[in-house]
């Protein structure tokens, strides 16, 4: 694994074919020294996203010997999978004896309400437990239990602790741990990298247009195959626990090129992330703290949790504060306590506090992990020691002290179940030698994801797609440049420099979608909000067309945005045209003015899609039926 930014090398055979010759260009009153000729590289397998879909996709190509290309739109080891604090779900029965893939087959149907791929559920609930053997194998430090196993944690919607986790820094040592193996796989990595566009011989995908975002240079990658791994679309929102990178390449990316969406009107907004001071609101507070024994109150000190439990779920849940203590202590009779509970349900319970007045001075709710410290041994050190990164994160950037104080939290955009339609066994979309995971891709966890399933997700389809991708790569083989594709693109990827003293500014428009779609297509909607953010997403389109950037191509974060509307435009659109076709309140998708749940849309996902004028166009199609086995497996389990 090579860490270094391709543009800052000179070719080198057969991965650069191009040579480099500056020359003088004029873009409006700005002069620049470019590339006359693009760079291009050719691989058996690239890999788009360097989170832990994509290292896991390409430890597995390159161990069939194949050569693998990692493009990574930040720094390695940077990836938004570092943000991950909880643990990954699997059920290993390492505390809980009765856990079994058949009891987390069965929390992930009903926490998606049924709308998930049923295979791929299965897929990952039976091979979870092995991917997180195979981390451990490769250096991965989890939290241990007394007997030295692997310790497992409660998180929401999972009947048992079933969290493997290291402290609340998991995804940090996961992305470790794949890095460091990593490296000896003989994986090409391209740092600080954006691709701007896919590239088609006839029907299948042959690579893609790329920019390095140092220099400013451009690049072709040629492929036999194509991984995205690209995460989520949280920049589409003003608040979200989301970094920078999020805004829905993988997923617009794929649409451009052929590929059906699906599920998008599925965003999860997390019920926990920091609301004060304004500078960090949205950031993540992990689920972990609810799943030590964390409570959440309103302004009146009620645990208002109580108030509403769902009737498919009473039966699990704990309906007085002492059993669910007992539950977070390891009591296997004790029933979990309301706050773990499911995010799309807990998130409306916080905003429904706010909306009456019982909501924290800065517009959230309480969170009280501090409570806990008279009712364990050393119980100060004891919350230190399990939520590490939560306490220095509020100690430095709000001034609290976790083990003194309640948090002020409230719900923040964190993630989409929705993404790129794939095989369940393969991972390929729509597009042959397409191959999309982790986040960026759907069917998993239909309408709501449960806490930790995104970690396994990662690991689980990730080997999937990098195992799949180098068999198509193999059978098929690299196909060739359309030269005229390329050149198209490359001026696309130019052209905001040429409106320089015209154009309008990328940010407004950014800021501007981001704004609507947190008030009109947010956590609670309405028919009439949502066709509204419809209407000014297509007039952002033609406005973001003719968006101009001043300066040169090195360093220009405007150029930078002005590239990704498009794609945070893309994405918007999906969400809110299927949200406005769904008119019902299913997962996290809730509707104000249709609460209920429908028979139909129960039965139905919804498809996104590129018409043949070009317009967007949104389908519903039939759930993926449950076999015989995943009927007796929900039946069993309730």
């Amino acid at each position: 694994m090579q860490f270094r930014t391709v543009a800052a090398v000179l070719p080198d055979g057969a991965r650069s074919e191009s040579e480099y010759s500056d020359t003088l260009l004029v873009h409006g009153n700005c002069a620049e020294f470019l590339m006359s000729e693009t760079t291009t590289h050719e691989h058996d397998v690239l890999v788009i996203g360097a989170g832990g879909a994509g290292l896991r996709a390409a430890i597995e190509a390159a161990a069939s010997g194949l050569r693998v290309g990692l493009i990574c739109k930040s720094l390695l080891g940077k990836a938004h999978t570092v943000m991950a604090e909880g643990g990954v779900a699997a059920a290993m029965a390492h505390v809980d004896d009765r856990d079994s893939w058949r009891v987390h087959f069965a929390d992930t149907m009903r926490g998606g309400q049924y709308l998930n791929n049923p295979r791929m559920a299965e897929l990952h609930a039976r091979e979870a437990p092995d991917r997180v053997r195979e981390l451990e194998s490769w250096g991965a430090l989890f939290d241990r239990t007394p007997d030295g196993k692997i310790l497992q944690r409660n998180f929401g919607g999972h009947r048992y602790p079933r969290l493997a986790h290291v402290g609340d820094r998991t995804g940090l040592e996961m992305i470790r741990t794949l890095q460091d193996h990593g490296i000896h796989q003989g994986i090409e990595v391209f740092m600080e990298t954006t691709v701007v566009e896919l590239l088609k011989h006839g029907d299948r995908v042959s690579g893609c247009v790329a920019y390095d975002r140092d220099r400013g240079r451009l690049h072709v990658f040629r492929a036999a195959a194509v991984v995205l791994a690209t995460g989520g679309i949280g920049r589409a929102f003003r608040i979200t626990s989301n970094s920078w990178e999020y805004t829905g390449d993988g997923q617009s990316l794929a649409y451009h090129a052929g590929a059906d969406l699906l599920d998008m009107e599925f965003v999860q907004f997390h019920p926990t992330g920091m609301v004060w001071p304004p500078s960090v609101r949205g950031l993540l507070v992990t689920e972990g703290v609810r799943g030590e024994g964390g409570v959440l109150r309103n302004s009146e000190g009620k645990r208002f949790m109580f108030d509403d439990i769902p009737d498919n779920y009473k039966a699990q849940t704990a309906d007085n504060e002492e059993e669910g203590w007992r539950y977070c202590q390891g009591d296997k009779d004790a029933r979990r306590p309301p706050e773990l509970l499911t995010r799309d349900h807990v998130a409306r319970c916080i905003m429904r506090e706010v909306k009456a007045g019982r909501g924290s001075p800065h517009g959230g709710v309480y969170l009280d992990i501090a409570w806990i410290k008279e009712r364990v041994p050393n119980g100060q050190e004891h919350i230190k020691r399990k939520l590490p990164s939560m306490y220095h994160q509020f100690k430095e950037l709000a001034g609290i002290d976790i083990t003194q104080s309640a948090m002020e939290i409230g719900p923040t955009t964190h993630y989409i179940m929705g993404g790129v339609r794939v095989d369940a066994e393969t991972q390929m979309s729509s597009v042959p030698g397409l191959f999309a995971c982790g986040e960026c891709a759907a069917g998993l966890h239909g309408a709501n994801r449960l806490g930790g399933n995104s970690l396994s997700d990662l690991l689980v389809f990730g080997k999937r797609a990098g195992e799949f991708g180098a068999a198509y790569a193999k059978a098929n083989g690299v196909p060739p440049l359309d030269s005229a594709a390329v050149q198209a693109a490359e001026k696309r990827i130019l052209e905001p420099f040429e409106r320089a003293d015209s154009g309008e500014s990328p940010y407004a428009i950014q800021k501007e979608l981001q704004d609507f779609m947190q008030d009109l297509v947010g956590i609670v909607r309405r028919q009439d909000e949502i066709e509204a953010a419809v209407t000014k997403i297509l007039a952002l389109k033609k406005r973001a067309a003719n968006v101009g950037v001043d300066g040169h191509r090195e360093y220009n974060p405007g150029w930078h945005t002005a590239l990704d509307l498009q794609h945070l435009l893309t994405v918007s659109e999906a969400i809110a045209r299927a949200a406005a076709l769904r008119q019902e309140s299913r997962g996290g998708h809730f509707r104000e003015d249709y609460p209920e749940k429908s028979k139909h849309w129960g039965s139905v996902n919804l498809t996104v899609r590129r018409g043949e004028d070009g317009n967007m166009v949104v389908q519903e199609q039939a759930v993926v039926a449950p076999n015989d086995d995943h009927k007796a497996i929900i039946a069993e389990m309730g």
